[in-house]
Parts: structure tokens; sequence; C-alpha cells
């Protein structure tokens, strides 16, 4: 491609995969990176280069299993508790575990049924056959034998064995070299503190350790700005000192974005954007005889993309198979819609609700880390599929192991900030203890937990007919035969977020009437919109009136991050959220927040270390110091 390629977008993952192979061979890329000698004991992580053959046989010789005395199995035929067999002093000799076999003896009998008389003599209380509890010769290992192949990553209990064997030094593959040249005019070094616009470079530092997790060396360049001849001299530079680079943002479309024409102008540009979300703008080459990719400057997509193209390259430079983690089989808490032709990688928490591990999708977005710091698997929605339904049945990869999902309890439905408090204080106390939960509003919450996707649902609905919350919500979906409890979390104020100053004087609902005040709003379904179009109503206002009305956030935080960046003037939300984000408040109501779940889960295990939280009085304490909080019917239950 020429340095003035367009932005090429859509190329399947595979596709890109054989295109860059392709490049790479060209440029004359090493297939692989050296073989080198090194000592047994430094060997471990690495990948054997040429196979391991055992230069001595282990055990050596014959050697005894047991702590006990070695025999002639002959003679202790019919030995047993009630008629021991008595051996002379020259009969036997005492051995102890992994001594030599002596000469003219064949099998060892346990100490414990071993009984030693007062001339010396041994009294047998069981028989043993020829060569019972004896190590033989080449037992484990026999010389001259295969002990591991080529392209054997080496484990603990391998060097040991090769050890055992006589190998005490290994032909391996070194480690690869990685490089990470972070770019961008924004980009400031870790431990300076960035103003507005400029960001911490946080990117160098995960792909790096990426690498090092890998099994390779890897080094951080200087951050280089948005000046191509600059980043062509770095990435050059790079190239020369490394076996893989990683060149950080700059990969898309925009103005400052050279990664493309770098790599094209410096050496090969094999593709432009991959059909892969998040890490479409992906760019790999080779400059200088030296593997390429271009990193998307969003973490999610960096590190998706390190997981796609990196990882495999670096285990083919080292002539081994790609790590894979084990997968399962869930069922989406929720619906998942994902658009046609690329293939979406979405991050998902998990946790077994009865017989079925519940896989509860996070925020997607290329820039929210956290979905992949939160994330136990993964879920790959292929190019051609628009997505599933709640309650299907599909792969994830898992990034946590399967024990651990086991004990994890799953919240579904409306977004509390006690919820997030009480899964920090769960872990701490119990490290296998997590607490997941996911914002689908209230009657999302009941739906997932009619259908069996959830342990509890978070629900704060208000009846508008009776004034009450949550129970005819739960009667009319369950019915009121008692198979579903309702348990009282807590009662929170709802109120107005508005500017630190209230700069627009707002007092109550009927103020967001009006062009001159933006207003933000929760998701259909949300308790917090219901209890909005409730005050409304009984005030006679059309929902059309108030600007924003149709602007929808999933989370009281985010409203109130929404008011903070200036972006809207006021929504309904939660005090604690006003307070997190330094803003005013204006209180509207004070609503009970309840967790409902079925009847048959209250007393189980699972859910115990919950319950234990709920009646700590420091857990309360701690509830209530973020504001608008009451915790004086916190554990209730009211079905």
């Amino acid at each position: 491609m020429s340095a003035a390629s367009p932005f090429v977008s859509d190329v399947p993952v595979a596709q890109a995969h054989e295109a860059w192979r392709a490049a790479r061979v060209a440029a004359g890329c090493p297939a692989a990176v050296d073989a080198v000698v090194v000592p047994v004991a430094e060997a471990v992580g690495r990948v054997t280069a040429e196979p391991v053959w055992a230069l001595r046989s282990s055990p050596a010789f014959d050697a005894s299993a047991m702590d006990g005395i070695a025999v002639r199995a002959e003679r202790t035929v019919g030995a047993t508790e009630t008629r021991p067999v008595l051996l002379a002093p020259d009969e036997f000799e005492v051995v102890d575990t992994g001594d030599p076999l002596p000469v003219g003896f064949d099998a060892v009998v346990m100490r414990e049924h071993v009984h030693r008389t007062a001339d010396g003599g041994a009294e047998l209380r069981a028989a043993v056959p020829p060569y019972q509890h004896v190590r033989s010769i080449g037992e484990d290992i026999s010389a001259t034998e295969l002990l591991l192949p080529e392209g054997h990553r080496l484990r603990p209990v391998d060097v040991a064995a090769c050890a055992a064997a006589g190998a005490l030094e290994l032909v391996v593959r070194r480690a690869p070299v990685v490089v990470v040249v972070p770019t961008g005019d924004e980009i400031r070094p870790l431990g300076v503190e960035p103003r507005p616009g400029e960001i911490p470079d946080t990117n160098s530092l995960m792909l790096a350790a990426q690498a090092r997790e890998a099994g390779c060396s890897a080094r951080v360049a200087e951050i280089v700005p948005d000046d191509p001849e600059r980043i062509t001299e770095a990435l050059v530079a790079a190239a020369a000192a490394a076996d893989l680079v990683l060149l950080i943002a700059g990969s898309s479309a925009g103005r400052d974005d050279y990664t493309a024409r770098v790599v094209a102008g410096a050496g090969t540009l094999a593709v432009h954007g991959v059909a892969v979300r998040p890490g479409h703008p992906v760019v790999l080459g080779a400059v200088a005889g030296t593997p390429v990719v271009g990193v998307p400057g969003y973490p999610v997509s960096a590190a998706l993309t390190f997981d796609i193209f990196a990882a495999p390259l670096l285990a083919e430079l080292e002539g081994a198979a790609p790590r894979e983690r084990p997968s399962t089989t869930a069922w989406l808490a929720r619906k998942l819609p994902s658009a046609i032709g690329t293939d979406d990688w979405v991050r998902v928490r998990l946790g077994r609700v009865r017989d079925r591990v519940v896989a509860t999708p996070l925020p997607r977005g290329a820039g929210v880390l956290t979905s992949l710091v939160r994330a136990d698997g993964l879920l790959v929605v292929p190019s051609g599929v628009e997505g599933h339904h709640a309650g299907e049945r599909v792969p994830v990869e898992l990034l946590r192991g399967l024990g651990e999902i086991e004990r994890t309890i799953v919240a579904t439905g409306s977004h509390d900030l006690v919820l997030d408090l009480a899964a920090s204080a769960l872990r701490a106390t119990d490290p296998l203890t997590t607490l997941v939960s996911s914002n689908v509003g209230s009657l999302g919450g009941l739906a997932a937990l009619r259908d069996g996707l959830c342990h509890v649902a978070g629900s704060h609905l208000l009846d508008p007919a009776t004034g009450a919350y949550t129970l005819p919500y739960v009667d009319r979906l369950f019915g009121p035969d008692g198979t579903v409890a309702v348990i009282r979390l807590v009662h929170r104020d709802q109120g107005l977020i508005v500017a630190k100053g209230n700069p627009l004087g707002l007092t109550g609902i009927t103020d967001l009437v009006g062009s001159e005040v933006r207003y933000v709003n929760r998701q259909r379904g949300a308790g917090t919109r219901v209890l909005l179009d409730h005050e409304l109503s009984r005030r006679g206002i059309d929902p059309a009136r108030l600007t924003g009305y149709t602007r929808e956030e999933h989370t009281h935080l985010a409203v109130a991050a929404a008011v903070a960046a200036g972006r809207a003037d006021a929504g309904l939300g939660i005090q604690a959220a006003a307070t997190a984000f330094g803003l005013d408040f204006v209180p509207v109501a004070q609503e009970p927040y309840d967790l409902v779940l079925r009847a048959e889960d209250v007393d189980s295990p699972q859910l115990h270390p919950l319950w234990t939280l709920l009646d700590r009085a420091e857990f309360r304490e701690r509830v209530e110091e973020l504001g608008g909080y009451s915790c004086a019917e916190t554990g209730k239950r009211l079905r």
C-alpha cells in the first residue's frame, strides 16, 4: 500500500491475520526468535527449541518407596495380624524412602506392619509380593527416552523432570522483545498531573504488562508527539531493537492519525482497519524486518488488539501454540444487540444461578477500561449475527475460574451505589465472594428474576395507582402466592441533581419545564423514570415540555456525570450520586429500594454472606455516610 492509502474498514480478522503474515514474509521478518542455552533453573516459561532427551534414568536404581524393611518376598508369605511371620536379623535390612534396595532383597514391608523383637529380629504382620513398595530403575524416566518435544512451554514440573533426567541446561527460544511506542500530543507520562485535554500514558503500562505476562521482555519508549517525521524515527529505532513494535494511537482516520502512513512510508502496510469491535482501526505491517501493530488509543481496543494480534504472533515467534483460555456456555441476562459486519467482543460478568451460568454484559465502550477490570469472560458476537436475546445460550471465554464464578451473587435491576459498596465489602471479607450488578432498570430486573437470570433484583418501582413501591409489580409478574421474597435494602432520597450552587435556582419538578433547562433522563423501565413520570402526571405536565426528556442514561452516576460535564442542567437521581461529583441536590421524594428474590433462595448459602453484611452496624454506617440514605429498615423482610 502507498503512504497515502485511505482508511480501509471491515477486513475480517482471519483475512487480516493472513495478510499480515504474507507481509511479514515478504519483509523478511524472522519466523522465530533465536535459540539460546539456559540453566534449567532459569527455563520456566521459555519454549524448548529442540527436543529434550533423558540423559539418565530416574530413579537410577531400584529404590525403596516406603520407610520399612527390605525383605525377600517369599519369606513373607502367609503373614497376617493374627499369624505374623518371624524374620531373623540377617533376613531383612532397615530402609527409608528413597534408599537403594539392598542386594538380595526384592520387596519392602511398611514400617507400620513390622514389630521389632527383643533379639533384633522382625515380626511381619503383612505379606508382600515381589517388588511391593519398590520404585524400579527407570520407573519415572528411562535413559534415552524423549522427555519433552520441541515447542513445549516449560512449567515448574517440566524443569524438575529435566533435572531428574540429568539435563542441567536446556536449549530454548529467548524471550521475544516488545517495544511499546506511545504517540500523541495529549499523552503525558505517568506521575505527571494531566491538565484538561491531556491523558496519562496508561496504555503503555498495560501493553507492556501484557507482553511480560505472555513471557516477553518489554520496554516502553518515550512519548512521541503527533509529528510524522518524529514518529517515523521512533518507529525505525524501535524496529531495530525489537521482535515486535506496538505503536499506540494515531491508527484511526483523524487529522493527527499518522500511523498507517508512517508504517507504509517506512516499510509495508498490510492492513488498516479490521472488522472487530472494539479495536476497529488496527494497523498491521512490518518495518525493517520487524512486525508492527498500530494499536488503537482507546484502552479496551488496545487490550483486545494485543490479545487478537500480538499474542498469537509472539507465541509463533517462540514456536509454541497460542495460549488458550478455557470456555463455558452461559445464558445471557439481558438482550445484547450487535451490528452486522464486525466481530463484537463483549465483556461479561458471570455467576451461577441454580443450574446455569448467567452472563451479564458490561458497558461496551472502547474507552471503558473498567469493563475489562470487572470482566469474568469475553463473549464474541460473530460479524454475521445481529446480537442475542435475553436467555439465549452463548459461548464465553473465561477470564476467571469457574470455581470463583460459583460463589458470585448476580444482582440485576435498578442501579444503586449501595450495591457497589456491598460488592467491595463482600470481597474484602471473603476474596471468593463476589457481587455483580447489571443496571437494566427495576422492571428489567424483575423480568430477569422471573426468567431465572439473576439471584436478586433491585427495585424501587412506584405504583401510581396505589402509591406503593415494588409489591404491586411483584404481584403482577409473579402472583401473590409467596414464591417471591422482598427484602428492604435502604430508603434513599431522590431529587434533582444540579450544578454546584444551583445556578438556575431550581426548586422542584415544575421548574424543569421550558427550553432553558436541559434535562437528562433515566432509561425506560427505571424506577427513577417512573417516579419522574408520576410527578409530572400529578402536576399535569406533558413530558414533551421537558427539553432532553428523551435523552437517557442507565445509572445515577451517569446522570450526575452529564450534569458535572455541563452537558445537562438537571437530572433526577439519588443524593449520593450528586455528592460523588460535588454537585448540589434538590430533594423531591424519599423512596424505598428493595431486593426481590425467589423465596426458596433466602436461606441459600450463596446469599448468606449478603444478609450477614446487611446486619453489620459498620456497613450501615458506611451506607449512610454516602449521603441521602437511611438504613432504619435495612434487612427487613417485607414478604
